[in-house]
């Protein structure tokens, strides 16, 4: 007979009912694809203002603990939904799921991948989307300031003053609220993120085409181009991702996957609506990194 420490054990072990559910659908989904099956949850949305609710650092120690010991030859479905966030993490994130599982990543966007979520989805070989999914922009924002836009403006600033000396008091209050390298760190990171994922683009969804370079330039200068999405918040449809160039999947296509798939969003959403939990990488044998408030649980 086990004893209270013993039972209590147990206890841990299984998890809460969120948890229960959570693996009985990662574990099903699992063994229908063949697949592993790792989710990476963000609560921006039910926990809207949090630090670290964003794509950053700390996340690698996340898919670090969820991929060991997987098979890595079983490739990666990986279940995303986020606010995007930090470009070097995120550049280093894909680096290593590719080092794991080389190019054989899918993508799965139930509801929302935006910014660095929609260039981690880029790295992909397919992306899945089902009627209610959204990608978005990848223009990068430093400081919640659209880079786009500061480059812009001061090209639009240089051409007016060119042509007429007199808005020189107009436009000189305006550009001093930036600091001297600002424009060029705007600059840098536009081209950065470009870069990247034209990169991964090449490498991997149109890997070994003859064409792969200029799909994957056309595809991120539309998806970088603020004068075309008009706003960062910019959701971008599956027809207008397929319209773009990406190669796009839609759920719909196969009703069991399908359901599989919102069955997992569903349940963490109620994860995250109904716990402290404000991120969640998690796989189909159930071990998961979820931070919670200032604290981190891993769960075998």
């Amino acid at each position: 007979m086990p004893n209270w420490n013993e039972i209590l054990d147990e206890i841990k072990e299984a998890g809460s009912t969120h948890d229960i559910i959570r693996r009985r659908y990662l574990k099903a989904m699992a063994d229908y694809t063949k697949r592993n099956v790792i989710t990476y949850y963000s609560g921006w949305l039910q926990k809207p203002g949090l630090q670290g609710v964003e794509v950053n650092d700390a996340d690698k120690n996340g898919f670090m603990s969820v991929i060991h010991k997987l098979d890595k030859s079983a490739g990666l479905d990986l279940i995303l939904h986020t606010p995007g966030g930090n470009i070097a993490a995120t550049e280093s994130l894909v680096d290593y799921l590719r080092s794991m599982f080389g190019t054989n990543i899918n993508v799965f966007v139930p509801q929302l991948a935006m910014s660095a979520g929609t260039m981690i989805a880029c790295s992909a070989q397919k992306i899945f989307l089902g009627k209610e999914s959204s990608l978005g922009p990848i223009d990068p924002q430093i400081g919640g300031i659209p880079a786009h836009g500061v480059v812009e403006e001061f090209n639009r600033a240089k051409a007016e003053v060119k042509a007429d000396a007199s808005t020189i008091p107009i436009w000189q209050p305006i550009m001093a609220k930036y600091n001297p390298t600002f424009i060029g760190e705007c600059e840098k990171a536009i081209s950065w993120s470009q870069e990247i994922v034209a990169e991964w683009l090449e490498t991997g969804m149109f890997k070994g085409q003859k064409t792969a370079p200029t799909k994957a330039k056309k595809i991120t200068e539309d998806l970088g181009d603020h004068l075309l999405t008009k706003n960062h918040s910019r959701h971008l449809s599956f027809q207008t991702c397929k319209d773009i160039g990406l190669k796009v999947e839609a759920l719909e296509k196969d009703p069991e996957l399908q359901d599989l798939v919102l069955s997992i969003h569903h349940i963490y959403i109620h994860t995250l609506s109904s716990t402290p939990a404000y991120k969640m990488i998690e796989n189909q044998n159930g071990t998961a990194f979820i931070q919670i408030a200032q604290q981190v649980v891993v769960q075998q």
